[in-house]
């Protein structure tokens, strides 16, 4: 059989082969194990020459698998399709992802019997590497780019190289290839996951879902960004990172990464458990992301930003001397037009105060640099970089030089105040609670300048200890007893110490009664200040702020004891006092929750008791 395949004309070469192939599917076993001898024989001595017949070949092929019913067959054709694949490899790469999708069980084998020899798999993971990259991995529709419905479709090449990809992984044989191009899997994958999150299969794929696909097909992958999840997970089984598959499976970090709303969490999830459990193969990943800063994608950039951002959070970055490499890619970062991008490297930076606190004074100045920064993020007020800005801010404060923080305090003292009062829960809490941490590291060593705002900052946070929700009355609490020692009133901060403990009940009444007591008693000159600062609150849209609001200026101007002589009251007439003050001298004069914290008698009606007493 050698001889006649050396010495056979190349015109009739393949002639034998395809006359050969129709004998694959001979009902005589016999005849049909002969045609396969003399198929690898062929192939074998003289596949070489047949670069330009591998496409007719491929196509031959997958149809007598379709018809042959023999189990020898397949075995066969995988064998073939080696023998090719090790002379034109590319050749029958592109042939076989010219297969119908989803992909037929038999196309499946072939593309299994790829990865039985690692060079060959290496190469073809290569190749199906460079496929999916090639092309744009989605096509926006006419309606999407109007701003209507989103309507992004998978582009073909791709979606077919993703699966080509996951069942040359899914051979074991396949191994030590991944492990050689690991890095490159890793991250083309996850970049592909990130780009696929709610993207469409194609209209004629739809189509065929929607009329039951035939139960050899294997539909389950076919989905765009399921496929690529399913294709990312098999490289973490095939190089030996189990624990990694395991560790996302537990925390539904598959699932996360599916969909649109949970992808971020999803990748940070993915980083967290690469830090932990396959931490030496992170620099040369971080070597491949490195230059996915400009990414096209916007879901590309802001995958690969959590990814690092959340390495941050472990001290493997310090461990395998990731730290200065991870700060330089979030760095290059900051200014990105996506405001989830810079949200994200803010997130980051912070985490060092997690993963690796003992670098941070080191860095401090960048880090406050950056924190700062994202304080005046745009013009949205409420911008989510803001947010992750204070947020970073409370965890980084303690940690850096007393020096670098005193040169940003007062402006950040400044900045956040306005949030005290956001419509956004978030906001509120953030901003309060970092106001107290600054208290915190101030306690002692408190400037004039910032003493000014921790004076500003009383009668909003004494009235938000009445806010509907919890947390921003417990920031609150913690923020007021982080105030006191820096007002330098001792009666004042052990008040603050005893009443506002955490888990403590508090009676708002009896508490504000004794802080105005201190306040009048040592401070004054401002009164009129808190006052001032009250009225503000009588139109607060939050009803048990709006209330709390009268009963402070009522406490801070009490009423007379009973019997004594009345002292002429400094106010201007009820007449000459506009709305909201009005109010607060009502209270003050004896009205509503001058006292006690309630109602006033439905008999007394809205008007304040003792108003008409004059003043």
């Amino acid at each position: 059989m050698r001889i006649i395949a050396k010495r056979l004309p190349p015109d009739q070469l393949i002639s034998l082969l395809l006359t050969m192939f129709e004998a694959l599917g001979d009902p005589e076993k016999n005849c049909s194990r002969a045609a396969t001898v003399m198929i690898n024989c062929l192939l074998q001595e003289r596949g070489g020459v047949l670069q330009e017949k591998v496409p007719e070949i491929m196509s031959v092929l997958r149809s007598k698998l379709q018809e042959a019913q023999g189990e020898h067959v397949l075995p066969a054709a995988q064998h073939s399709v080696y023998l090719l694949a090790t002379q034109h490899c590319a050749a029958v790469v592109s042939s076989l992802l010219g297969s119908p999708l989803p992909l037929d069980s038999h196309t499946s084998m072939l593309w299994r019997a790829l990865a039985v020899e690692p060079r060959l798999a290496a190469q073809v993971l290569g190749l199906l590497l460079e496929k999916m990259s090639r092309d744009v991995p989605f096509k926006e529709t006419r309606a999407f780019l109007l701003g209507r419905t989103p309507d992004r479709v998978a582009t073909l090449l791709p979606l077919s190289a993703t699966c080509a990809l996951f069942e040359v992984l899914s051979t074991p044989a396949a191994g030590p290839a991944v492990l050689e191009l690991y890095p490159q899997l890793f991250v083309a994958l996850l970049l592909r996951v990130s780009c696929t999150v709610g993207v469409q299969l194609p209209r004629n794929l739809q189509a065929q879902e929607r009329r039951g696909a035939s139960p050899a097909l294997a539909a389950r992958n076919l989905e765009p960004c399921s496929s690529a999840v399913d294709t990312l997970r098999a490289v973490l089984l095939r190089s030996g990172s189990e624990d990694v598959a395991q560790r996302m499976d537990l925390e539904g970090g598959w699932e996360l990464l599916r969909t649109s709303a949970g992808h971020e969490e999803g990748a940070t999830r993915l980083a967290r458990a690469m830090a932990e459990h396959a931490g030496p193969r992170l620099p040369l990943v971080l070597k491949t992301l490195a230059c996915t800063h400009s990414s096209a994608y916007e879901n590309q950039k802001v995958t690969t930003t959590a990814f690092l951002a959340e390495l941050l959070n472990s001290n493997v970055a310090n461990d395998l001397m990731l730290l200065d490499s991870l700060l330089e890619s979030l760095a290059a970062r900051q200014k990105d037009t996506c405001a989830s991008v810079r949200r994200l490297v803010l997130r980051g930076l912070a985490n060092l105060a997690s993963g690796c606190p003992d670098k941070v004074r080191a860095h401090g100045p960048q880090l406050l640099t950056a924190m700062i920064g994202g304080l005046d993020d745009g013009d949205n007020p409420h911008s989510p970089v803001a947010l992750e800005a204070m947020l970073g801010l409370a965890r980084l404060v303690h940690l850096v030089e007393a020096w670098d923080l005193r040169s940003g305090l007062l402006h950040v003292a400044i900045r956040i105040r306005p949030f005290f009062d956001s419509e956004k829960m978030e906001f509120r809490t953030a901003s309060i609670s970092l106001f107290g941490h600054l208290n915190k590291v101030c306690h002692g060593d408190c400037e004039d300048v910032f003493l000014e705002q921790v004076v500003g900052g009383l009668a909003p946070l004494l009235l938000h200890l009445q806010d509907p929700q919890a947390a921003v009355a417990s920031a609150c609490r913690f923020a007021l007893r982080m105030c006191g020692p820096n007002l330098a009133c001792e009666e004042l901060s052990a008040a603050f110490q005893k009443h506002l403990q955490e888990g403590r009940a508090l009676h708002f009444g009896e508490f504000l009664n004794t802080t105005c007591k201190h306040l009048m008693h040592h401070f004054p000159d401002l009164l009129g200040r808190l006052l001032t600062t009250c009225l503000f609150y009588f139109k607060s849209s939050w009803e048990d702020v709006r209330a709390a609001a009268p009963l402070f200026t009522g406490e801070q101007h009490p009423l007379p004891r009973p019997h004594a002589a009345r002292q002429p009251c400094l106010m201007p007439p009820l007449h000459r006092v506009p709305g909201a003050a009005c109010r607060a001298q009502a209270a003050a004069a004896g009205g509503p929750g001058s006292a006690y914290f309630g109602a006033p008698d439905p008999a007394e009606g809205p008007g304040p008791r003792g108003a008409d007493q004059g003043c």
